[in-house]
């Protein structure tokens, strides 16, 4: 079972111990987290940490999604963010599962949560005195982690609506195709992860003082603004596709017309020259010995009548 612990005095003084230990602290708080999911972890969380089956169940679980829900004095709160793991385009953020009450945070990922190092560095500097405070760390730590990423979106759909190009159109296809993706799966869970902040600091609990709810607060604004940015950006994503495909078929409608334009000019000199390539006797012209010339000539004339006509109608631009 991997992780760590920390021992939070009073006053902010952080001390690293054992996982098996951590909770046998008599002053202050304890902060455990558990970077694993397996059966080691869910028995230290119902034996050692004394959780009910529902809390375990709930930290432990597969597939998790943002909310907040009080049980008891505790709060249950599952928060998403940005991760260094693989993960799939449908699931795109890293989970948290997070329970609180007074003197102690019990903290489960099972991918590498990339905020888990800023408030661990935090806590390690004493910024952090009580449980109320490391909630709000990780509430902060994900949503500026999160923001970068969201305006970079907003960047390249910019630049993709600035090059709108139809020499570039599987390019741009590409990059706008990934913006639309990404913004679909991180607006997925920053919309609810709004409502579970906001909730948390609503919540009567005791452990929470003003200025950690006014902190939740600002995180969960911060949530709402990147959730309604996304939602704009999957917005224009869909326009700007719509362009780039409707600048692809003008392309491929300009390239048919000048396809049909030499297919008409070339038939009637098709016809000509594989009429005068039967080999039968009666042919117009075929006993004389400037006969050649002369159906060259009619072939450039009947092009050039065929080309003028195309021009006086305004076929060719």
């Amino acid at each position: 079972m991997s992780g760590f612990a920390f021992q939070v005095s009073a006053v902010g003084k952080a001390k690293k111990c054992g996982i098996k230990n951590a909770l046998s602290a008599r002053n202050g708080f304890v902060w455990v987290h558990l970077s694993t999911n397996n059966e080691h972890a869910q028995e230290w969380l119902a034996n050692t940490a004394k959780l009910d089956d529902y809390l375990v169940d709930a930290l432990t679980a597969t597939e998790t999604r943002p909310r907040c829900e009080q049980v008891g004095e505790g709060a249950l709160l599952n928060l998403r963010g940005r991760s260094d793991d693989e993960l799939t385009s449908s699931d795109p953020l890293a989970s948290v599962r997070i329970w609180a009450i007074d003197r102690r945070v019990i903290s489960v990922t099972r991918k590498k949560l990339l905020a888990v190092d800023t408030v661990e560095h935090c806590v390690a500097e004493g910024n952090v005195l009580d449980p109320g405070d490391l909630i709000t760390e990780f509430a902060t730590a994900i949503t500026s982690d999160l923001d970068p990423d969201v305006a970079q979106l907003g960047d390249d759909l910019d630049e993709c609506e600035t090059q709108l190009d139809a020499e570039k159109v599987f390019e741009l296809r590409r990059t706008v195709s990934r913006v639309r993706v990404q913004s679909i799966g991180y607006r997925r869970f920053l919309a609810p992860q709004r409502s579970a902040l906001e909730k948390l600091a609503t919540l009567p609990v005791g452990w929470l003082s003003d200025d950690d709810r006014l902190h939740l607060s600002a995180a969960a604004d911060r949530a709402a603004r990147m959730a309604e940015e996304l939602e704009s950006i999957r917005e224009r994503a869909a326009l700007t596709h719509e362009a780039l495909t409707d600048l692809r078929a003008e392309q491929i409608d300009q390239r048919s017309l000048i396809i049909s334009i030499a297919a008409m000019i070339f038939l009637p000199l098709t016809f000509l020259t594989g009429l005068y390539g039967m080999n039968v006797r009666g042919l117009w012209l075929a006993d004389q010995p400037w006969a050649f010339d002369a159906i060259v000539g009619i072939c450039v004339l009947t092009a050039v009548g065929v080309t003028g006509y195309f021009v006086r109608n305004h076929w060719l631009r």
